[in-house]
């Protein structure tokens, strides 16, 4: 764990433990390389200005996510955090010296089985943000578990699903990917899952899907940079077919090309 290149002190992470006003991207990092690094550097740098009014140093943020993933064997997870160490609980506009927080960990090993989720009724703050405060999406998600799922599906006051605590979500209908019309982030695999899509002649939509419809569709995936995609298994008890397409996007993605960190 490095602050700004350098060994991070207890006390310069008070802020970021203590209120939780920050932003981040997850990258897989395999050979010092990794696929859609152009989108997590835009999603740092768009977040940056929308947190905290201020530009990110996108070429210092690749040294200090190069040099943390070299010290790790290959592959591993990188994850690039934005916070201002000197934040003020009172005063959060005087937040305007962002500093990179560059954490990295082991990547996981297997293919993630197909997960099975639960509904749950939630929406994120400013979902359109990968920001810090995970507090209630984890929340949903440690509920839906105690409820014997694997993660939550979050659905509006609409009815309409959304995305995961941690992924978006698609759907496969009529031979083409569906992403729900919802507030959701929206997610850099997601974006690198339109480009298989496109790669393959795969037509990509977006519309509104009621969580009392999800059931009826022909498959469903859910995208994440630790994971890439999963197949999901079942929504509410009810189980979902297991969709040759998802295999495809699947396989077309795994042969994107990376960039180099």
């Amino acid at each position: 764990m490095e602050l700004n290149g350098r060994p991070v002190g207890t006390g310069e992470l008070a802020g970021l433990a203590l209120y939780g006003y920050g932003h981040f991207t997850t990258m897989l990092v395999t050979d010092l390389r990794v696929r859609g690094l152009d989108l997590h550097m835009e999603r740092l740098s768009r977040d940056c200005r929308t947190l905290f009014d201020a530009d990110l140093d996108i070429l210092r943020v690749r040294e200090l996510a190069r040099r943390a993933a070299h010290a790790r064997s290959s592959p591993s997870v990188v994850r690039v955090t934005v916070f201002d160490p000197d934040m003020d609980l009172g005063r959060p506009t005087t937040g305007r010296s962002p500093q990179i927080l560059v954490t990295t960990r082991p990547a996981p090993g297997a293919t993630p089985a197909p997960v099975r989720l639960g509904t749950r009724l939630f929406t994120r703050d400013v979902p359109q943000v990968k920001h810090t405060g995970l507090f209630a999406s984890l929340r949903q998600r440690r509920a839906a578990q105690i409820d014997g799922y694997d993660d939550a599906l979050f659905r509006g006051v609409d009815g309409r699903v959304s995305e995961g605590p941690t992924w978006n979500i698609g759907f496969v209908d009529g031979g083409g990917v569906v992403w729900p019309q919802a507030p959701r982030l929206r997610g850099v695999t997601a974006r690198l899952v339109e480009r298989a899509a496109e790669a393959l002649g795969v037509p990509v939509s977006t519309r509104p899907i009621a969580a009392s419809a999800i059931t009826r569709m022909a498959g469903a995936f859910v995208t994440n940079a630790t994971t890439g995609v999963r197949q999901v298994s079942a929504i509410d008890g009810v189980h979902l077919p297991r969709s040759s397409l998802v295999e495809r996007l699947t396989d077309a993605y795994a042969e994107l090309p990376c960039e180099a960190l």
